[in-house]
């Protein structure tokens, strides 16, 4: 019987991911969710043939994204955040059964572990993804977006499993985006996903070093050696050793983006929603 808990996905052009994840939740979850940004591959097909609910909404950011979904018809007591990229093992989902079962907490952290190159990787991030219905909400960002909860939270057993893209050409093209999204951000001097502190929770902390790193001396080479011997990517072998530097790269693009912004005194365009025609069978958003 499945659980009383929605899946909630945001996609765009995710086809080569949308079988394997709701395969992953069929039968175990009551209702699933994607608010799909006009792909223009096979992920809404795919995502209805799976009995999912999809609504398609132009793409505005993350955080705007994320929120909408919140608004939807959601039926369920319990709801869970989850990227078309991502699957959960046995030992989450019986973690996740016994929580919503038993559970005295509002929200939930769950262990994220990084798969990279098809190898799984020493990298792993407590990231909140499970919550009481209604208890959430994003913070309103272009990227890195992170739900805040209203409420007591916990720490799930388990892991949930990061398939960072099906090769490296993939992945450079999302983390070009990523990057521009992240660039565009700071030209902006937008508010971070919260607010910077030291002695903060964990993601304040985050944010405090975030907000500093761009002011640190030889930050490109403490970054690498962060990701190789602190996060322990060196147990990965040379997977790891790639992992680390591709990391690297991506900040200092970041900042090379941001450079050229601010010579040509203008942002850059930020990357779009898909250029898919509306689907027939899927419903469209009104805002």
């Amino acid at each position: 019987m499945p659980l009383p808990l929605t899946v909630l996905m945001i996609t765009l052009n995710e086809a080569h991911n949308m079988r394997a994840v709701l395969d992953d939740i069929d039968g175990w979850a009551e209702q699933a969710f994607v608010v799909d940004s006009f792909s223009s591959d096979d992920t809404v097909d795919i995502a209805l043939s799976r009995g999912a609910h999809v609504v398609q909404r132009k793409f505005t950011g993350f955080g705007d994204q994320w929120n909408y979904a919140l608004s939807l018809p959601i039926k369920t007591p319990w709801t869970i955040k989850l990227d078309p990229d991502e699957r959960l093992t046995d030992a989450l989902k019986s973690s996740i059964a016994r929580t919503i079962e038993t559970g005295d907490r509002t929200g939930y952290e769950i262990n994220r572990r990084l798969w990279f190159m098809g190898k799984p990787m020493p990298v792993v991030r407590a990231d909140m993804r499970l919550w009481k219905t209604g208890s959430a909400k994003f913070t309103d960002v272009l990227v890195n977006e992170h739900p805040v909860i209203d409420g007591s939270t916990g720490r799930l057993d388990g892991e949930l499993q990061h398939h960072d893209s099906p090769n490296l050409h993939h992945w450079f093209q999302k983390q070009n985006a990523y990057g521009t999204s992240e660039a565009v951000s700071r030209f902006r001097d937008a508010p971070l996903a919260a607010e910077p502190k030291l002695g903060g929770t964990s993601l304040e902390r985050r944010m405090w070093l975030k907000k500093q790193f761009w002011r640190i001396p030889g930050r490109y080479h403490l970054i690498f050696w962060y990701h190789l011997l602190v996060q322990g990517a060196w147990k990965a072998g040379r997977v790891g050793w790639i992992w680390s530097h591709l990391r690297t790269e991506h900040r200092r693009n970041q900042e090379f983006k941001l450079t050229e912004m601010k010579l040509a005194g203008t942002e850059y365009a930020l990357p779009a929603s898909g250029n898919g025609p509306p689907h027939p069978q899927a419903v469209q958003a009104e805002d």
